[in-house]
């Protein structure tokens, strides 16, 4: 199957171009002149076409489509540093300029990797994401939208206040709620799976990891990793509402909605998708002793 991969520079985009190629399919990226090289680059190393286009220009993803079977879109503009791109410009616009394109071509099967169906505080974000399901649902294509709950490897990670070699991290909420942390590389397995199986055909797919934990279990079994006791900051409910009621912009209340999200937990089932698909769910267990194998505590 020929595929292009929209988003292939970032984390997940990345992981889902390897896995596809592994798979046996032909792959192409999009990409962008500005595009950084260290993302870039690696692609082309696994066998992968790059293609110039951007999501806020429909014309050149109506070329980037011409001839593929089928799109994977990963695309997020959430940790982007591209000049012009923004929850407005990629999320909501850009992700319906690609589905118009490949309606256009057209494309037999298009993959949308979304958030969780419980991320539900209101926010531009969780607009945008809702948007681009309902156009893709309504737009005839073949479509697969996944959804997964919050990466471990963002969320338990320095960029969000979980600081493992300095042992402490931001626990948002009291910490007690439940979430299905998953895995990236798990979200690349459900992405790739999607294109072949019948059962993924025009369905909406939530996803989560192995075992809900709480983010204070997290703690404990990161604790229990390294022999260190964690330093811990709350930030109470009370505040993230109040960050999310007076953010200045689009990107600042996405992320205080995504943080009530967070504090509210998200348990996804997943024992009857696993029989479907049967994917070696990564558990948190494992990813902290990855992450603690790999960055040694400082002043250790």
């Amino acid at each position: 199957m020929k595929v292009l991969v929209v988003g292939a520079t970032g984390l997940l985009g990345s992981e889902v171009c390897a896995k596809l190629v592994a798979n046996g399919h032909t792959v192409r990226a999009v990409v962008r002149p500005t595009s950084d090289p260290a993302r870039a680059g690696p692609l082309q190393s696994l066998g992968v076409e790059r293609v110039t286009a951007d999501l806020k220009d429909g014309e050149s993803l109506q070329r980037a489509c011409r001839g593929e079977d089928a799109v994977v879109s990963t695309a997020s503009s959430t940790f982007s540093r591209q000049p012009g791109d923004s929850i407005e410009t990629v999320d909501r616009d850009g992700l319906k300029n690609l589905i118009d394109a490949a309606r256009r071509e057209p494309i037999n099967r298009f993959v949308l990797t979304s958030f969780s169906g419980q991320i539900e505080e209101p926010s531009p974000l969780r607009d945008a994401k809702r948007g681009a399901e309902r156009h893709l649902k309504e737009s005839g294509l073949e479509f697969t939208v996944l959804r997964p709950s919050f990466f471990m490897e963002v969320w338990l990670s320095p960029a969000v206040g979980f600081d493992v070699a300095n042992s402490n991290a931001t626990i948002y909420g009291p910490g007690t709620r439940k979430i299905s942390w998953i895995s990236y590389r798990n979200v690349a397995d459900f992405a790739v799976a999607a294109l072949t199986k019948p059962s993924a055909r025009n369905r909406v797919i939530e996803l989560g990891g192995p075992q809900p934990l709480s983010p204070l279990e997290v703690v404990a079994a990161f604790e229990k990793e390294t022999g260190h006791k964690f330093d811990l900051k709350h930030v109470s409910e009370a505040d993230l509402r109040r960050q999310h009621a007076t953010a200045p912009d689009s990107l600042q209340k996405s992320f205080a909605a995504l943080m009530l999200s967070y504090a509210g937990g998200d348990e996804v089932p997943m024992t009857d998708l696993l029989r479907e698909f049967p994917v070696e769910l990564k558990s948190v267990g494992v990813y902290a002793h990855e992450v603690t194998s790999a960055s040694p505590r400082k002043g250790s």
